[in-house]
Order: C-alpha cells, then sequence, then structure tokens
C-alpha cells in the first residue's frame, strides 16, 4: 500500500488516496476537501504509513521511518493534486523532493506525460500551490526539472516580526535575535520564500555549520523546534506560521555548503526548497552569480539554476531525482 522512496537522503512515504480509504481512514473526496479536514484524519494516516513496525525500529534512528507522506494523485491524468504531510500533522505548502519523489512515483504508475505535468499541492495556508514538472537528464542522471518560479525576499515575504536590519557583504539581511542567542556566528540571516517560507543563517567560516546529530539533541533541538515551527510545538518566533531553517556558507564559486531544520520535521539530510533557498540567498548576498549552482548537503548536491535580468532574479528551477527503497 505504501511505497517508500529517497532523494538525496529525504525519505518520503507514497499513498493513494484510494488505499487510505480502503484501510479505513475516511478521507473526503478532494484533496482540497483533505486539506480543510486534515485534523480528522492526519493522526490515522501518519501512523499507518510513516511509523516503523513493531520492533523494525533501528537504533538511533529518527521516530518516524520516512520524512513525511505524500498523499495522491487525486486524479489519473495531469494536472495531478497532492498532499505534503509533515510528520507533525502539519501540511507542507511545498517540499522540492517531495514533489521530485511523487513525480518518480507517478512515472513508476505510467501517469507522467513526456513533457511533464502540473502538480497542485493543497495546503491548509490558502490556494493551491502549483509547480511544473519536466523529466529530464542530467549528466546521466534521470530525473526532473521542478519550476519553483520567482522567490520573495526580506522579513515581509515570511511574516517575519521583531527582526532587526543588519547588513553582510555590504547587503541588508536580518538579525534574528533567537539564532543570534543560540551561536554568535548566527548572527546574519536571510528571508526568502519560495512558495514556503525560508531563513537563510549566512556563515563566514563552513565551522560554524551545525551537524544534523548536534541538531537532534537537547537543549538545541528544542531551542530550534521553538524558532522553527508553529504554534502550539514551537513558538513561532519568528514567523507565526513557522519557517524552515538552513545554515549556509560558500565552498567554492558557485557552490554553497548547507544544513537544514525543516519545521514539522527537524534535522532532515537534505531539502529541495531549501537548497533553493540557500541559493537564493546566496545570489541576495552577491556569493554567486545567475546560472548553475551547486548546494552541498549531508544528502547530496542538489542543482539549482537561477535565472536572473537586470539585476532580478526572475525564476529558479531544481534538479531532483528519486529512487524507490520499498
Amino acid at each position: 500500500m505504501t511505497r517508500f522512496y529517497d532523494a538525496r537522503g529525504n525519505i518520503y512515504a507514497v499513498v493513494s488516496p484510494q488505499a487510505l480509504r480502503e484501510a479505513g481512514i475516511a478521507l473526503p473526496a478532494s484533496a482540497a476537501e483533505c486539506a480543510a479536514s486534515r485534523q480528522q484524519w492526519n493522526e490515522a494516516a501518519i501512523a499507518l504509513c510513516c511509523h516503523w513496525p513493531e520492533g523494525q525500529r533501528p537504533a538511533n534512528s529518527k521516530p518516524h521511518r520516512s520524512d513525511g507522506l505524500l498523499i495522491g494523485p487525486f486524479q489519473t491524468s495531469a494536472p495531478f493534486d497532492v498532499l505534503i504531510v509533515n510528520t507533525d500533522g502539519s501540511l507542507a505548502e511545498r517540499s522540492g523532493n517531495g514533489l521530485t519523489i511523487f513525480s518518480q512515483a507517478l512515472t513508476e504508475q505510467g501517469l507522467m506525460p513526456e513533457e511533464g505535468a502540473v502538480l497542485r499541492v493543497h495546503h491548509a495556508k490558502g490556494e493551491a500551490l502549483e509547480t511544473s514538472v519536466k523529466p529530464a537528464e542530467v549528466e546521466g542522471v534521470r530525473g526532473f526539472w521542478l519550476d519553483l518560479g520567482q522567490p520573495g525576499f526580506g522579513p515581509q515575504a515570511v511574516s517575519a516580526q521583531a527582526v532587526e536590519s543588519i547588513q553582510f557583504n555590504n547587503r541588508e539581511v536580518s538579525q534574528v535575535l533567537p539564532l543570534a542567542q543560540l551561536d554568535p556566528d548566527w548572527i546574519h540571516s536571510q528571508f526568502v520564500r519560495i512558495g514556503n517560507p525560508h531563513c537563510v543563517t549566512l556563515l563566514g567560516d563552513a565551522a560554524a555549520l551545525p551537524s544534523n546529530e548536534q541538531m537532534r539533541e537537547s537543549p538545541l533541538n528544542e531551542r530550534l523546534t521553538a524558532i522553527a515551527y508553529a504554534m502550539p510545538i514551537g513558538a513561532g518566533n519568528p514567523c507565526p506560521a513557522g519557517v524552515n531553517l538552513q545554515w549556509a556558507a560558500l565552498a567554492s564559486p558557485q557552490k554553497i555548503l548547507a544544513r537544514v531544520f525543516e519545521r514539522g520535521e527537524g534535522p532532515t539530510a537534505s531539502s529541495g526548497t531549501s537548497a533553493s533557498a540557500v541559493a537564493c540567498a546566496a545570489w541576495r548576498v552577491g556569493w554567486v552569480g545567475a546560472g548553475e549552482v551547486q548546494v552541498i548537503m549531508p544528502g547530496g548536491t542538489a542543482p539549482v539554476l537561477l535565472e536572473v535580468s537586470e539585476a532580478e532574479l526572475l525564476r529558479v528551477r531544481l534538479f531532483g531525482t528519486a529512487r524507490l527503497i520499498d
């Protein structure tokens, strides 16, 4: 019923709405209705699809078998509706790795057209968010280009509150006090919205990048959760609806090292939209130029294409690939 896919170390479970209904979970007919009624079914769906089977959880593993759950498709032809369910029960507006995995699942089901398709993510924060996906091959690897559109920058783009402006590399960025209090090197942050909200903390030294192991330990995990997660799990500070956190350091021209702490999930091996946000933030502060930017995360390297015209970042595209693991 449930299949698991890996995209650069980011693992999602994929299940059809019909399979959940057959398992006794009362999903409404449409993705929009499912999103509106998520509190009536999300815990049961996560328990069924994302929990480790009894006695099979490996030592030192995360509480859930996957980083999230993809429910769809709701149609047999494009455009395709999908729900991205975090393991805390919340719905994500967009996930680069999640949509890559969903595209791979559609391909294996014989549903993905050769010319690509539009994926519509339904969530709890407004209208469904569309992403155009096109099958492609990069350096001999089959995958998909995801068109993530034009990013927004600054506190207003993510509804951040109580942040101050500060200079970094002669560019205006933000100082997020809760992050700066955790580490004095975490003082320069760039907010980016690329369908979902991100806070990219820019570092002058890669040694200041936190490891995933550090971010899973107390008390750092609890303090990052308070920053990233919305209430009631977190404090929603500085963003009441929560924000994905990234840390970035310039490795070499057009290459960025990054770490990710996702709202709704915590530290992850990789994230497609986070990689895209990191590339956008790096462009914003003059670290990288237009064209391909490689974002290097523990789970792998994400190629991101930045299209720039007259000093404006017009479009961001992400290449992703996924494989079935179960």
